[in-house]
């Protein structure tokens, strides 16, 4: 099989190549933000990610604006003079007397600033009201009082249009912040959100309805053959099996050959982000596992930053019994070999009753008496200051995955973020992902969510929610998310024990596959890349600068507002070949595992055809529809400027209402009270 990457996106029949023709010699982009060089969350990801496509369009009129940190400073922003001698006018002039001026050049530019959250707004509201001539974008990537209202574990998607928003925020101390970011989306000339439903939630708390939706995207590395990424898997989960040798030593009568990874990460909000479900249903798997007497074993990891004071001893020890197995092995086989060695020398063949001494058993022996203990392995890798109160162990100890030898479900909680130069889990997280099996984000509340959108672009299968912006926008563009590798859970309409029933399906199924059926799946989640990568999705953004632009210089700028249809969008088919993985196909790995020569990989191809990698994405590059873009500007000549043509909001970008409502009244609401 060729080893040829498939193509990109961009390449693609019917896709149009999209070389911008705006011309924006004399016009300016500012990006404000409070995570410019200053990471808190994932604005902080959206910026870094994005600079580079936002770069190539602006040249040396994009500048990002964001606050002073030494640490930022010191480790993401190389100093350099001014490149043009106007700002170095006005940064001067900033020195001297105060942020009082952007009006130093000769010929006045037609600036616009896009101003991210409701601590940049602020910037936004002074432009307005001191009436300066900046075109102005404001994005809101999570209402500040949604976020608020979810993690009071209220019905949330049920009562939108019943909030008394002016009273919610006050109740929760937040109304200055609230009128803030309202504030800015009103006065913005271009009110942005990240996702479809977070459009919703803007119109109902903000008050305004969003103009267009700019998804947010990561920067896609491709690869020259198509299984490096495979071999990258391999290589980053012997590293996390390397963790799990240590801390379940003693207790380590599982597999590991026949142990799946699983996963969920990101910032400690129990409810928001789904913790709550994923406990549930792996309880629930546990069980299905055991009373089927299946040999599948499951370790989930559960990486959510919390307050906690150092590692567990315990954890560590079990770091420490492992290198001294590795130790103790390695000078056994060491004397082993010299002696071999020594033996073949003279000619003769070794006698093995004299390749260990008595020394040697001695030696292993104490080694394997070291691995004994009583204790079950830790649930938790550190020292939880609220260990009694804290949600994820409060839940485990209810439901009663304790790491016990029956158990076919393990968990270990991992309270703070990967880093390569941890002494317990050295690996960072990117590395990390890659090792995993499958990344469950159930989440309540999501606005966009980074976290299902990096697994893609690595080639790991996903679960996401439709509450969730990239639950949302991949529904839309793919006809058949879960042969993908892209799991929809409903939380939108199911009640809270029927979703915690469909991820327990869709976990107990996923453990089903074979190992090649998994190969075979990454293939295509990786094929999904292009959709997120920002060389589509930064089209949104210009889209809404044109927009903007258009709105405060109508003399210089004009578009024409276009109808979304829902026949229109880019949409990827479903996959040539479904089930993932037919019995009868060749092997897409280099090599061949134990359950591949099984005959229950599953069902063949429903045409009976052997499966190629290769052929099947081709099959879906002649299959996929191509959405229709924003219509490029044309320039005109004009007395005061050049005149720009038309442009259109992308279809796929309008924001709309459903008539009927977002969940049954009588589901989440109730089950989360």
């Amino acid at each position: 099989m060729p080893l040829n990457r498939t193509l990109s996106m961009s390449s693609l029949p019917g896709l149009e190549d999209w070389e911008d023709e705006f011309d924006l010699e004399n016009t300016v982009l500012f990006e404000v933000a409070w995570e410019v060089a200053n990471k808190v969350g994932g604005i902080y990801t959206v910026l870094q990610t994005k600079a580079k496509v936002t770069g190539d369009e602006w040249g040396d009129n994009y500048y990002l604006v964001g606050p002073y940190t030494e640490q930022g400073v010191r480790t993401q922003v190389e100093l350099l003079e001014p490149p043009t001698p106007a700002l170095k006018r006005t940064l001067d002039s900033m020195n001297g007397k105060g942020c009082k001026f952007l009006a130093q050049s000769e010929e006045k530019p037609h600036v616009v600033a896009h101003f991210h959250e409701w601590l940049a707004g602020i910037g936004l509201c002074l432009c307005r009201a001191r009436r300066l001539p900046v075109a102005t974008i404001f994005t809101t990537h999570a209402t500040l009082l949604g976020r608020y209202l979810c993690a009071g574990a209220v019905d949330f998607y049920n009562n939108l249009e019943n909030f008394n928003v002016d009273k919610e925020a006050g109740e929760r101390q937040i109304y200055h912040r609230y009128c803030m970011e309202r504030a800015a989306a009103h006065c913005a000339h271009v009110f942005t959100t990240v996702s479809q439903i977070t459009a919703i939630e803007a119109q109902h708390l903000l008050k305004r309805k969003p103009d267009i939706v700019t998804p947010n995207g990561l920067n896609v590395k491709k690869f020259s053959a198509m299984h490096e990424f495979q071999n990258l898997h391999a290589q980053s989960k012997a590293r996390i099996q390397e963790f799990v040798r240590g801390h379940f030593y003693g207790h380590l009568d599982f597999n590991l050959d026949k142990t799946l990874y699983f996963f969920i990460a990101g910032r400690y909000e129990f409810s928001n982000k789904g913790a709550d479900v994923f406990l549930e249903a792996l309880a629930r798997l546990n069980y299905l596992l055991r009373v089927n007497g299946s040999e599948q074993t499951v370790v989930a990891f559960f990486i959510m930053p919390a307050r906690t004071n150092n590692f567990n001893v315990e954890t560590l020890k079990g770091q420490a019994v492992r290198k001294q197995l590795w130790d103790t092995a390695n000078t056994v086989k060491e004397k082993f070999g010299r002696k071999l060695y020594e033996s073949l020398l003279v000619g003769s063949l070794p006698d093995m009753n004299k390749m260990l001494d008595k020394e040697d058993f001695t030696m292993m022996k104490r080694a394997i008496f070291a691995t004994q203990r009583q204790s079950f392995p830790p649930v938790c890798t550190h020292n939880m200051l609220d260990d009694s109160s804290d949600p994820i162990l409060t839940t485990i100890r209810r439901i009663g995955l304790f790491n016990s030898s029956a158990d076919r479900v393990k968990v270990i909680f991992h309270p703070e973020f990967l880093s390569s130069t941890s002494p317990l889990l050295p690996v960072d997280y990117e590395e990390f992902v890659r090792g995993c099996h499958l990344g469950v984000f159930p989440s309540y509340y999501e606005p966009w969510g980074y976290t299902p959108a990096e697994c893609t672009v690595m080639g790991i299968p996903s679960i996401s929610t439709n509450l969730s912006g990239f639950g949302c926008f991949m529904e839309e563009h793919i006809a058949d998310p879960s042969a993908y590798g892209i799991y929809i859970l409903d939380r939108r309409f199911r009640s809270l024990d029927d979703s915690c029933s469909q991820l327990t399906s869709f976990l107990y199924s996923f453990c089903q596959q074979s190992r090649r059926q998994r190969i075979i799946q990454r293939n295509r989640t990786e094929r999904l890349s292009d959709l997120l990568d920002w060389k589509y999705l930064g089209r949104y953004y210009m889209s809404a600068r044109h927009m903007a632009l258009a709105k405060a210089f109508p003399e210089h700028f004009t578009y024409e507002p276009h109808e979304a249809d829902a026949t229109q969008g880019y949409r990827y088919p479903r996959p040539a070949s479904v089930p993932p993985s037919p019995s009868l196909s060749r092997h897409s790995s280099p090599h061949q595992s134990e359950d591949e020569e099984e005959t229950r990989d599953g069902p063949p191809d429903v045409d009976g055809e052997r499966y190629d990698e290769d052929e099947e994405a081709a099959k879906d590059r002649r299959n996929i529809r191509a959405p229709e873009w924003p219509r490029r500007a044309s320039c005109a000549s004009s007395t005061s400027g050049s005149k720009r043509g038309s442009v259109d909001t992308a279809p796929s970008s309008s924001v709309s209402t459903p008539s009927e409502p977002l969940s049954p009244a009588s589901s989440l609401g109730e089950e989360r009270n």
